[in-house]
């Protein structure tokens, strides 16, 4: 028979193995910050201590006769934070890029190529002057955006010209987030509402890293999402719509409407159906699929 403390070491090495699974899979995944990382180490060091902890008490037959359970229970949705009404600001550039600028878009060889063929954009000749409005049409709602050359002139440039191919038309937002990183990820061209395997798709190309030092995140800024690593943006971005504590390390290119912002509220206050590995977001509740993009003259 099985004695207390063999039960909690077994239960320790199988927490570990999945642990590790995870971290592999996570690996392969877009990601738009550090934000949630306490909370996964939470999670995680909870389980531990629950797992060889909790399982105490009389060394039984019926405890002993009891099978582990095949997996983990998925964590309950969280439940959706206050939701502040105040915009955050554009970040501004302590001095003007060149105009024209010139642009490069190598190929990309970690993410999943799009399910069809995607010209990267010209980067010659690139306007680092004005703005360009943009309406996402989507299931739940038009979200009008409009893009900054001024802050991020390679990125809005290559997410015109995805726009202008319909490479948003028909994709899904794949993750939501409601508690401390609130904010829709949409621009997986792979993304199925599977949320241990969406988040890993690209355009087929990368665009260069355009941080400004001094940017923050919150309600009202659009941000592109990376790997973690140094130019690894392609076609992901993110919509916040409230609260986001991350450091500067994700492009920000635009900002969002006051119409498209009430369509993100009322996505968020639906929330979050299946919870991802984070623990803090997932896939919305009611799925989010763009419909139309549409590029103002």
């Amino acid at each position: 028979m099985a004695t207390n403390q063999q039960r909690r070491e077994a239960a320790k090495r199988k927490l570990e193995r999945q642990i590790e699974r995870r971290a592999d899979r996570a690996k392969k995944r877009k990601i738009v910050g550090l934000g949630v990382a306490g909370g996964v180490v939470l999670i995680i060091v909870g389980g531990v201590v629950w797992l060889v902890n909790g399982t105490g008490g009389s060394d039984d037959t019926n405890a002993a006769a009891a099978p582990p359970s095949s997996s983990p229970s998925a964590p309950p949705a969280p439940k959706v934070g206050t939701i502040p009404t105040q915009r955050t600001a554009l970040p501004t550039r302590p001095k003007a890029l060149p105009n024209p600028t010139t642009c490069s878009y190598p190929a990309d060889t970690q993410s999943a190529p799009p399910p069809k063929k995607t010209d990267a954009p010209d980067g010659k000749n690139v306007s680092s002057q004005g703005t360009v409005d943009i309406t996402m049409k989507s299931t739940a709602g038009d979200i009008p955006i409009t893009l900054d050359r001024a802050l991020a002139p390679c990125t809005v440039q290559a997410f015109v010209s995805l726009a202008k191919q319909g490479f948003f038309t028909d994709t899904i937002c794949h993750r939501l987030g409601v508690t401390q990183l609130q904010m829709l990820q949409c621009g997986d061209p792979n993304a199925k509402g599977d949320v241990n395997t969406d988040g890993t798709g690209g355009p087929g190309f990368t665009i260069p890293d355009e941080f400004i030092d001094t940017a923050k995140y919150g309600r009202g800024i659009l941000a592109m999402a990376n790997t973690g690593q140094p130019n690894s943006g392609g076609s992901q971005f993110f919509m916040v719509y409230g609260t986001a504590e991350l450091p500067p390390n994700y492009t920000v290119f635009g900002s969002i409407s006051d119409a498209g912002l009430k369509v993100l509220d009322q996505i968020a206050k639906t929330g979050i159906g299946t919870v991802g590995q984070d623990g803090d977001t997932g896939e919305p509740k009611n799925p989010v699929k763009f419909t139309a993009v549409t590029v103002a003259a």
